[in-house]
């Protein structure tokens, strides 16, 4: 996911790819300038790139790294704008093949954590400081070689974006194009502001599957034209991955209203300016470090849109989990997001089989994972009937059953598979996700919604994705 960010650290715009990603990166950027005006870091220079993945300062968790260049005009000293891309990583070490346990409970299980250190500087890659960076890791990254093939591969991407941006400063002047980077931000401001007066009080809440609970209370401020989302009373943090860092519950908030705004306009921080966030420190949405916190970016970001929308009225809840799917061993290494039901709202029905909400990945062709990995896609379809059923129903999820050809360590961390995606206005809930454990010799387990199994070859694994919520009771039940 890339983006482009002012001077100030503020996004500007962005590539409309994986919101957990984009509205999470300003964050990152806005640590690295505190870090270098404190002295903590040395001066930024053309050619820098620096990397940070620490999901206590603009993180979300260990395999998203992001990688920040600065882009100067004019002589200037101080940067006149930044580019950064966010990735994915197949493995940054921790307790599993993947870097998503399903058990961790600090920070330190999850892999290789790094705070606005310099990959590239002055256009030279540090690849010796890397090299000793990883040595001192307890849990190392598996596949050290495709990490930092990977890794060269987000900074060409900045690259390009740098020159993108050089480009329209000779053809524009440094003046006009700040003045945009500006009128951008306004401009969403007073977008969010129109929003808001179509907005209502409103307290809401949703559980997770382990009992902690997400609690907003969104009040409208009508003079001012601007409101509070106060999420005191959300459960503290505990002994588990599912604290969603700060960043992460912010780029909830940021995706939510842009899909709410009625103009086309890029999703940025201008966004947030009519809004006053209040996220105890210590709570599920803004834990203190050592929390782990693999969970909390693709679970608990889920359940936290389905909050949102709700509060706002929009929608009944998608499946609300990404079924996070990691297998591998000491040479390989996988990871997927299985997609699921929508939920509806008034006058739509719900989405089937597609990723909602926070992610947006595609899944491997199977193909080439089987070509590449020792597995065989069994099957893969929809999941009839798993969505609510109401006035609109909710989505169908997917069926998706994974035969193994060699033995695997498989982590499976994923929700809804206790507490079912909410229906609104008198609409069903959905279903429930489930997962299978089919083993050679016949024997059959289902699982937990997070799991952790060690596969012989021809075992079986099978994953029933969740439905979305209905919204309205249904003709039959109006009935007298």
């Amino acid at each position: 996911s890339c983006a482009l960010f002012d001077g100030e650290g503020a996004l500007v715009a962005n590539a409309p790819h994986i919101p957990v990603h984009l509205g999470s990166m300003g964050d990152a950027v806005a640590d690295l300038l505190q870090q270098v005006r404190q002295g903590e870091r040395p001066a930024l220079h053309a050619g820098d790139t620096i990397i940070s993945n620490d999901p206590f300062h603009g993180g979300t968790h260990l395999p998203d790294i992001t990688a920040i260049t600065p882009v100067f005009s004019d002589r200037q000293e101080a940067p006149f704008a930044f580019v950064a891309c966010r990735g994915h990583h197949v493995d940054v070490g921790g307790l599993t093949p993947g870097s998503m346990p399903p058990f961790s409970t600090r920070i330190n299980d999850e892999g290789l954590l790094v705070r606005n250190w310099w990959l590239v500087r002055r256009g030279i890659l540090d690849q010796d400081g890397w090299s000793e960076l990883l040595s001192r890791q307890s849990i190392p990254p598996r596949a050290p070689d495709l990490l930092w093939a990977d890794l060269q591969a987000q900074v060409a991407a900045n690259h390009l974006g740098v020159q993108l941006l050089e480009t329209l400063l000779q053809a524009e002047g440094r003046s006009r194009v700040s003045l945009y980077l500006q009128h951008v931000q306004d401009h969403a401001a007073s977008s969010v502001r129109r929003l808001i007066d179509r907005l209502q009080d409103r307290h809401c809440e949703v559980q997770l599957d382990n009992g902690a609970w997400l609690r907003l209370a969104l009040r409208v401020q009508r003079q001012s034209r601007r409101a509070v989302l106060d999420f005191s009373g959300s459960s503290p943090q505990g002994d588990h991955n599912f604290q969603a860092p700060l960043a992460v519950t912010k780029a909830a908030v940021l995706y939510v209203l842009r899909c709410l705004v009625e103009d086309p306009i890029p999703l940025n921080a201008g966004c947030f300016e009519p809004l006053r966030l209040v996220v105890p420190e210590g709570c599920l949405l803004n834990p203190r470090s050592p929390a782990a916190v693999v969970a909390g970016n693709v679970e608990t970001s889920q359940a936290l849109c389905n909050l949102l929308f709700a509060a706002v009225g929009a929608m009944a809840a998608a499946q609300g989990t990404m079924n996070n799917l990691t297998f591998g061993d000491g040479q390989r290494q996988y990871y997927e997001t299985i997609a699921g039901g929508g939920g509806a709202g008034p006058g739509f029905h719900g989405s089937s089989g597609v990723q909602t909400h926070m992610t947006n990945s595609r899944l491997t062709d199977p193909e080439i994972l089987e070509q590449r990995f020792p597995v065989r896609l069994e099957r893969f379809g929809f999941r009839s009937g798993s969505g609510g059923a109401g006035r609109w129903t909710g989505g169908d999820g997917l069926v998706r059953e994974f035969r193994f050809l060699e033995p695997m360590t498989v982590a499976l961390l994923s929700g809804s598979r206790r507490v079912a995606p909410f229906g609104l206005e008198g609409g069903d809930d959905g279903a429930c996700g489930a997962a299978v454990l089919m083993c050679a010799d016949g024997a059959r387990s289902e699982l937990q919604g997070c799991a952790q199994l060690e596969v012989k070859s021809q075992d079986r694994l099978l994953i029933a994705t969740p439905g979305g919520g209905a919204w309205g009771a249904s003709v039959e039940s109006c009935q007298p």
